[in-house]
């Protein structure tokens, strides 16, 4: 890419007039500079390193950097990250490539059933490695769950669709029988209004010929549950009343108590979340700040189910990862 198209595309601004015309590649890790390439940054040890591995051009946002090497371009910018995404929506034209915004959950089941990744790149949060995965690759589908990133990225990014048909056949909150495509899958360890997100992700597999397996489905991260006895011990769900539900999002919560609202009236369900979280529908739930806290509360307030908010299911300190719950 020429200089002069460069500071077009980033809306920068010369600082200096080396005979430099052209830059080779792109980067923001000094470590992957390689001869003849632009680097992203103002951290003046980054930059060094850049130089001394051949970078021909700098770009960079912090007005106080001095500039250190003069038969370098060096190219000032309001902002690196905006700058970097100016250059990355260039280069994703050229690439015509596909960008898609999931949810959590549809980002975790695409990852849980995929058979291969090979035609599919599943981009970081993180933007310096989003730029450097897409900047890179030769693949032509992308997909993230980060919403303000990927609208960065893209601003017009898609939405995954459920056109495909299913239906679930007999479901408990932990466990669901569901029809899709002519066939039925029975009691997956899948909640039943995840069954949305699954079914637009087995569309999106479809669609882009991508092989699956909805044989691979099991609890996401988002949503574990976790049945206990008394002292905290596993136990299994035949022996036990109580379960501990382990969620990173509210909405799975308000979900699940409005499922056991209409099919199990008789459950006393408790949620526990960090102060002053605000959960739908609850006044008061139970708030802790540490993990002995949840514990404490686990072990001597009376319930069915227990909703824990942002820790995982370490916190069960007998936890036996082989036992089977169900």
């Amino acid at each position: 890419m020429t200089i002069d198209a460069l500071i077009s595309l980033t809306d920068g601004t010369l600082q200096n007039n080396p005979t430099i015309q052209a830059i080779e590649g792109a980067t923001v890790f000094p470590s992957k500079v390689e001869h003849g390439d632009l680097f992203f940054s103002s951290d003046p040890e980054d930059i060094h390193t850049a130089l001394e591995n051949g970078a021909y051009a700098i770009i960079y946002d912090d007005e106080t950097l001095k500039i250190s090497d003069q038969e370098t371009i060096w190219i000032k910018v309001d902002s690196i990250k905006d700058a970097a995404f100016k250059l990355l929506r260039y280069v994703i034209l050229e690439k015509e490539a596909e960008f898609f915004l999931l949810s959590a959950h549809e980002n975790s089941f695409l990852k849980m059933t995929l058979l291969q990744k090979g035609n599919i790149t599943f981009i970081a949060d993180e933007w310096r490695k989003a730029f450097e995965q897409i900047l890179n690759s030769s693949q032509k589908l992308f997909v993230g769950s980060d919403e303000v990133l990927m609208k960065q990225i893209k601003p017009n990014v898609k939405h995954l669709e459920k056109d495909v048909e299913g239906y679930p056949v007999m479901d408990t909150l932990f466990k669901t029988t569901f029809k899709v495509g002519g066939y039925v899958y029975q009691d997956k360890e899948l909640i039943p209004f995840h069954l949305d997100s699954l079914l637009r992700v087995v569309a999106f597999c479809e669609h882009h010929d991508l092989p699956y397996s909805i044989d691979r489905i099991k609890y996401t991260k988002h949503f574990i549950p976790v049945f206990i006895d008394g002292e905290l011990n596993t136990a299994h769900a035949s022996k036990s009343d109580k379960v501990v539900i382990f969620t990173d999002n509210l909405r799975d919560i308000d979900q699940a108590r409005e499922y056991l609202k209409h099919n199990g009236s008789w459950v006393k369900s408790i949620v526990l979340t960090p102060p002053k979280t605000k959960v739908e529908n609850i006044t008061r739930p139970f708030w802790f700040e540490t993990e002995e806290e949840v514990r404490e509360t686990l072990k001597n307030v009376h319930f069915n189910y227990a909703f824990i908010y942002t820790l995982d299911k370490s916190i069960l300190k007998q936890i036996k990862e082989d036992y089977s719950l169900f």
